[in-house]
C-alpha cells in the first residue's frame, strides 16, 4: 500500500492502491493500460498545490518527478518543450541561458508546469492570458493507450483548446511546448493605496500598467499595489539587497503573518487590529531584476483560498458586495483579498474564456474552518457570473459550468472520445464535468 496522500493546504487526502513513477512515454502508457485491466482510475500528480481534490485518486497515481526538465528548444521560434512534471521553479534555469522567458507568470512557482497549465494558473496583466495560453503544444497518453500528439497550427490542432488545459481528464500529460518570448527585466513598484482609489482606478491602471494588483486586508481602508513594468533584458539591474528581502518576504511576509494569524485564531476580536498593524507594515519599495524573480513571491504560511474571475468591469461592485457580506457577518479575515486581470481567451475552459476578467481571491489561514466565509462570499461571485479557478476552492458542478462556458459540451465530448471508458475520472471531474457515459 502506498503512503496516504495529501495536497499542500491540507484540504483534501487519498489512499491510492498503488503508486507508479514512469520514465518516459512509454510507461505512462503501460500505467493507463494496467488501469484499464484491473478497472482502476489513473490519476498523475504534480506539487499537490491544488486546493480541490482534481488530482486526488483511490486507484493508481503517477508520480511525474522523474519526467522532469527540457526536452527539446527551438530558438528561432521561442518554442519550449519540457517533461510534464518539471516545476515552474526550474524554469528559469533552464530557460535563461537560452535567453528566453515565459510571458507571464504568478506568484507562487511550486507547480509543475502541467499542474499549472491543466488548472488555469495565471498571473496578473490584461494583455497577458494565463499560462495555458502560452502552450503550443503537447504530448498525452488518452485513455485508450494512445500517445497523442497535439500541436497548434500543426496536427490535431483542433484539440488544442481543450487540452491547454485539460483538467487532466483527458490524458495524462507527457511534454507540454510553451510559447516563450525574449528575457525581459521587470521594474517593481511596491506602494500603499487608499483602497477606494485603488478599486475605482482598478481597470484604468490594468489597462495602462504591463502587470497590476493589489491586496486587501479586511477591516482596513487602505490597499498595497505592485505595479510591474516590463523592460529590455539588457537593461540595468537593481534587484532587492538580500537584507531587504530577507526582513519583508520571510520575517514580515511569513514568519509574523504566521505568528500574528495564529495568535488571531485564539483572540479573534483583536483581527481588525492585526490587520491594521500588518497593513502600516505593507512594502513601500522599487527593484528592478530579471522577471521570475520579480514575479514570484516566497509563500510558507498554508492558507486555503477562493478564487473566481468575473467581467473585468465588475470587479467594484463585486469588491464592495464582498465587504458587506464580511461586515454584516461579522467574518474576522485575518488574510489578504487579492485582486487581478487577465486578458480574454479562446480555450474553452478558461476562467476567461471570451472576456476580459478580473480575479478575486479569497483565503484562510489553514486551520480556520474556511467554509462560512467562502459559502457567503461564493454567491457574491456567482451573482456576478463568476467562474471559478478550477484548482481552488468552489461548489459548483456541470450545470453551472454548462451555462458558464459556451464550449463546455464541446469539451466533454472530447472527454468523452479520449477517455471512453473514463479512465481518468474521480469524484471531483464527476461532479465539475459530469460522469462519462462509460465510466
Amino acid at each position: 500500500m502506498s503512503p496516504n496522500w495529501k495536497n499542500w493546504a491540507r484540504t483534501e487526502r487519498s489512499t491510492p492502491a498503488l503508486e507508479i513513477s514512469p520514465r518516459s512515454a512509454k510507461q505512462v502508457a503501460a500505467a493507463v493500460a494496467r488501469a484499464r485491466e484491473t478497472g482502476h482510475p489513473v490519476k498523475a500528480i504534480g506539487a499537490s498545490h491544488s486546493f480541490t481534490a482534481i488530482g486526488a485518486t483511490d486507484g493508481i497515481r503517477l508520480r511525474m518527478d522523474r519526467l522532469r526538465g527540457l526536452v527539446d528548444a527551438d530558438l528561432a521560434t521561442g518554442r519550449v518543450t519540457l517533461w510534464a512534471g518539471t516545476h515552474l521553479y526550474e524554469l528559469p534555469a533552464l530557460l535563461e541561458p537560452l535567453g528566453l522567458a515565459l510571458a507571464n507568470m504568478g506568484d507562487i512557482d511550486r507547480q509543475t508546469i502541467s499542474g499549472a497549465v491543466s488548472t488555469g494558473t495565471h498571473g496578473t496583466g490584461l494583455v497577458f492570458g494565463g499560462l495555458a495560453t502560452q502552450v503550443v503544444g503537447a504530448t498525452l497518453v488518452t485513455g485508450t493507450g494512445e500517445t497523442l500528439t497535439v500541436v497548434r497550427d500543426g496536427e490535431n490542432a483542433e484539440l488544442l483548446p481543450a487540452v491547454a488545459l485539460g483538467l487532466g481528464a483527458l490524458g495524462i500529460l507527457v511534454t507540454v511546448t510553451l510559447q516563450c518570448v525574449p528575457a525581459f527585466l521587470l521594474r517593481a513598484v511596491e506602494r500603499p493605496m487608499p483602497l477606494g482609489e485603488a478599486v475605482q482606478t482598478f481597470q484604468e491602471r490594468c489597462a495602462r500598467e504591463d502587470h497590476f494588483e493589489f491586496y486587501w486586508f479586511p477591516h482596513t481602508e487602505s490597499a498595497r499595489t505592485k505595479t510591474n513594468t516590463r523592460l529590455p533584458a539588457d537593461g540595468p539591474r537593481a534587484p532587492l539587497g538580500r537584507v531587504s528581502r530577507y526582513v519583508d518576504e520571510t520575517l514580515v511576509s511569513n514568519t509574523a503573518l504566521r505568528g500574528l494569524v495564529s495568535a488571531e485564531r485564539l483572540v479573534p476580536r483583536a483581527t481588525p487590529r492585526v490587520n491594521r498593524m500588518i497593513q502600516s507594515l505593507s512594502a513601500n519599495r522599487e527593484f528592478t531584476d530579471v522577471s521570475s524573480r520579480v514575479f514570484v513571491t516566497k509563500r510558507t504560511v498554508k492558507f486555503r483560498e477562493m478564487e473566481y474571475a468575473v467581467p473585468l468591469a465588475d470587479i467594484p461592485e463585486v469588491l464592495a458586495e464582498i465587504r458587506t457580506v464580511i461586515d454584516r457577518n461579522r467574518f474576522t479575515v485575518s488574510f489578504p483579498i487579492e485582486v487581478r486581470s487577465a486578458a480574454a481567451d479562446d480555450l474553452w475552459l478558461s476562467t476567461a474564456s471570451g472576456r476580459d476578467s478580473g480575479y478575486v481571491a479569497v483565503h484562510r489561514f489553514w486551520r480556520e474552518n474556511p467554509e462560512p466565509l467562502f459559502r457567503a462570499v461564493e454567491a457574491v461571485f456567482r451573482a456576478a457570473g463568476g467562474r471559478p479557478h478550477w484548482g481552488k476552492m468552489h461548489t459548483r458542478t456541470a450545470e453551472d459550468f454548462r451555462e458558464l462556458y459556451p464550449r463546455f459540451d464541446d469539451f466533454v465530448a472530447v472527454r468523452d472520445r479520449l477517455d471512453p471508458g473514463g479512465v481518468f475520472r474521480n469524484p471531483y471531474l464527476d461532479r465539475v464535468l459530469g460522469v462519462a457515459p462509460g465510466a
